[in-house]
């Protein structure tokens, strides 16, 4: 999944820690995690800041709290981002995202409510499996993205970004309000009793099946969805995340967060993952990040995510900004994300791309060192004639234009479990 929040932060961050990511010097990555995070750019102080039902347990595992959309949240922990980062991609993360907002639409016209806010086909879903879809305005720019899982024809969860939550209920409620009162049935419930827990990596599915005992994940799928207990824990289960890897995000009451946290941590394959991982392992598996690579001025053609638009819901386009985007459909558009492997520094949001003749044709909206793959990796939208795979440009980092390639994402394989899986 996509999601906002590191935005207003990650750009100081790779801009201070990209090159120590390269050394893999942990210690001092972290401290200038910490030095960034501080008040010392004006962030609002930790009295203020709501915190989720695990932030002692993070403060006593070790974790580097900062603050963002609002909230108190591990960054990373006692080991460096690179090497978290790696641990992700051969054992399991499990990483708290309870600062997202997790909200269901209800009701026997609720599907039809949400499809006129977004572009995806949600009638159309088997009950109990999801998608990614994107919320637009007027001008079919892109208010916010959510993986939208149809429970069944009546009920319908969301989970919204934590730095869209509050003009994301104001966008939803006002438009719902006039739907009921065409005599429409729909509500719109938001779960703040409700924690978020993704598990992802590997290991995953070996952690998580001994703790099920009318569930075999063998034959739950990519984005399927269930309603169950997790080590007699009642949770919603998503077979889903935002790092490239297979995994699971857990809906959990507020009650039992804890609880759960630490029964899958009784796991040797599993460790407590901090936000900066897993915004290197979204950029790594080519995923946007709202407030980077999308926001309400991006339509979903431009973003490259005309996927998420569902076939059955192209001819009418019956949602905001439908005629704009079926006409960029149609016409093409001027611009697109495309993804780059770069030279010197590691590019980083603002960064502006240029041709050989120093002409800017385009701007990095996400970069970092790739832990990975241990190169430079970024995403960023370019004039449509220079998006081909393969391009040599440059990127402007600190003064300099150094060389880029544009280079198709993802950039690490994703291993998303569509079946045959072996938990052995």
């Amino acid at each position: 999944m996509m999601r906002q929040g590191l935005s207003q932060l990650l750009p100081r961050l790779e801009a201070s820690c990209s090159t120590l990511l390269q050394k893999n010097s942990g210690a001092a990555c972290t401290s200038q995690l910490a030095l960034t995070a501080t008040g010392r750019r004006g962030f609002a102080d930790d009295a203020d800041l709501r915190k989720t039902p695990l932030h002692a347990f993070h403060v006593e595992n070790g974790g580097k709290m900062v603050p963002f959309a609002g909230w108190s949240m591990p960054i990373q922990y006692k080991e460096s981002i690179m090497d978290s980062s790696i641990f992700c991609r051969k054992n399991a993360a499990l990483f708290d995202v309870a600062h997202m907002c997790g909200a269901s639409f209800r009701g026997k016209d609720a599907v039809e409510f949400l499809e006129s806010l977004i572009v995806g086909d949600v009638a159309s879903l088997e009950d109990r499996t999801g998608t990614l879809s994107v919320f637009t305005n007027d001008k079919g720019g892109i208010i916010d993205d959510s993986v939208i899982t149809k429970v069944d024809g009546e009920d319908l969860y969301v989970v919204l970004n934590a730095g869209c939550r509050d003009k994301d209920i104001e966008h939803i409620q006002s438009h719902i309000k006039k739907f009921q009162g065409k005599g429409k049935k729909a509500d719109f419930i938001i779960h703040d009793d409700r924690s978020l827990l993704a598990l992802q990596g590997p290991a995953a599915h070996e952690t998580l099946q001994p703790l099920l005992k009318d569930l075999d994940l063998n034959k739950f799928y990519f984005s399927n969805f269930s309603i169950l207990d997790i080590a007699g824990i009642p949770c919603w289960l998503t077979r889903t995340g935002y790092t490239g890897e297979d995994g699971f995000e857990i809906s959990v009451p507020d009650s039992h967060a804890l609880e759960l946290a630490q029964k899958l941590l009784e796991s040797e394959r599993v460790k407590l993952t901090g936000l900066g991982s897993r915004d290197a392992l979204r950029l790594e598996a080519g995923l946007c990040l709202y407030g980077n690579d999308l926001n309400e001025d991006i339509t979903p053609i431009e973003a490259g995510l005309k996927w998420t638009i569902g076939k059955r819901r192209r001819d009418a386009c019956d949602f905001l900004g439908g005629e704009v985007i079926k006409k960029q459909m149609a016409d093409g558009v001027s611009k697109r994300r495309v993804g780059f492997v770069s030279k010197g520094a590691p590019a980083r949001q603002h960064s502006e791309i240029q041709t050989a003749d120093g002409e800017t044709v385009g701007e990095i909206t996400s970069g970092a060192f790739s832990p990975t793959l241990k190169k430079n990796i970024a995403m960023g939208y370019v004039e449509k004639k220079h998006g081909k795979a393969g391009t040599e440009l440059k990127v402007v980092v600190r003064g300099r234009a150094n060389d880029a390639t544009v280079t198709k994402m993802p950039f690490a394989p994703t291993t998303y479990f569509k079946g045959q899986k072996d938990p052995a």
